[in-house]
């Protein structure tokens, strides 16, 4: 049976609201790459859109989408600041290689 999403609540937050907890608002898939590419010691090359989905598969679909996330309404809702690094300065840390 497939995990069933329940709503979580969280005190300070209205019911229905959706939170975002982010540093930063918009990160590009190329500063994701080279970040990725630099710690793992792998060239980065661009891809022209109209190859993305035989080289990328089934994800070139989000590749191709502006997808952001904004905190300001977590922020002041939950007097909530992130604390941790940037999603590049964890990449580059090697955070992600084990």
């Amino acid at each position: 049976m497939a995990e069933q999403r329940r709503p979580v609540e969280i005190p300070g937050a209205p019911p229905g609201v959706r939170l975002h907890a982010v540093a930063e608002e918009v990160i590009r898939t190329r500063a994701i790459a080279e970040a990725l590419g630099e710690t793992l010691d792998l060239p980065v090359v661009s891809i022209d859109p109209a190859d993305a989905a035989e080289h990328f598969g089934v994800v070139a679909h989000f590749f191709g989408q502006t997808l952001t996330g904004a905190s300001a309404l977590t922020r002041e809702l939950l007097a909530w600041e992130p604390a941790g690094p940037t999603l590049l300065d964890d990449i580059r840390s090697g955070a992600y290689t084990d």
